[in-house]
């Protein structure tokens, strides 16, 4: 398993927010953290303790009056930890080439290849061709609905036809490089991990997979180590103590780099 930072920007801010509380009519959502630091401190750090492929995510809309005081925190970041970070929210085929030329490792997209709660598969391809497929990462977020993980759209507002599980990853992992997977039920909340979810990711492991939602404390971590078989990688937001959490960074980082023996 391997700690993936994250740095998410809303209205201009860094900050931490509960997942579902997104709202673009008003640019609002229901705040747990907000830095004092802007971005590029944040990806300076990362660079410091040599940690890769985190990601940030612009949390405004292309049309949001707040949109590009948002990009250019996220380019400032990118420009101090060149190669280092991925960078997603609002990702097309016109606009990802200056994210990756600004220092991004890979861009994030999940809103432009669904239509009408379905995968558009020639979007998919125009992407490869246009950014690389070892330059993409899919963003398969996702909220349960009638026993069943549906991938979620738009800021995580808009639910799709499309369940997240093997049949979809293993489609999906042909056109990018990984996978980034916020359990956005308990996103932001604190409450725990999304186990089904873990295992699910966990079981199919075929290509790089990371987790985003409900990690809180040290025994969640090590129980998505364990039923992520340490295949599953993490992103922790507000329990961590770069962003008001208790959880330390330093020792994050060590229970990430434990054996499997170590937690068996």
């Amino acid at each position: 398993m391997e700690f993936r930072p994250c740095i998410d920007i809303h209205n201009g801010s860094v900050k931490q927010i509960v997942g579902g509380s997104l709202c673009d009519c008003k640019d609002e959502a229901a705040e747990n953290y907000v830095s004092e630091q802007d971005a590029a401190y944040y990806a300076n750090l990362y660079k410091e303790y040599k940690i890769k492929n985190g990601h940030i995510i612009l949390l405004n809309s292309v049309s949001s009056p707040y949109y590009e005081a948002t990009k250019d925190q996220a380019l400032a970041a990118l420009r101090a930890y060149p190669g280092g970070l991925q960078a997603g929210g609002g990702m097309t085929p016109e606009n990802a080439g200056e994210f990756l030329d600004a220092g991004a490792s890979h861009v994030i997209v999940t809103s432009y290849v669904f239509k009408n709660g379905q995968i558009q598969y020639d979007k998919l391809d125009e992407l490869v061709r246009r950014v690389g497929r070892q330059n993409l990462v899919l963003d398969l977020s996702a909220r349960k609905r009638e026993d069943r993980y549906l991938i979620v759209t738009d800021r995580w507002q808009k639910y799709t036809e499309t369940e997240l599980n093997e049949q979809t990853l293993d489609k999906l992992s042909s056109y990018c490089d990984e996978f980034l997977v916020h359990a956005v039920d308990v996103e932001g909340k604190a409450n725990g991990i999304e186990e089904e979810l873990a295992r699910l990711l966990g079981g199919w492991g075929k290509i790089p997979v990371t987790y985003a939602g409900g990690v809180h404390n040290f025994e969640d971590l090590r129980l998505l180590k364990r039923i992520g078989r340490n295949l599953v990688h993490v992103t922790i937001g507000s329990a961590l103590d770069l962003f008001g959490g208790n959880m330390k960074f330093e020792d994050v980082l060590k229970v990430c780099g434990e054996s499997s023996n170590a937690i068996s």
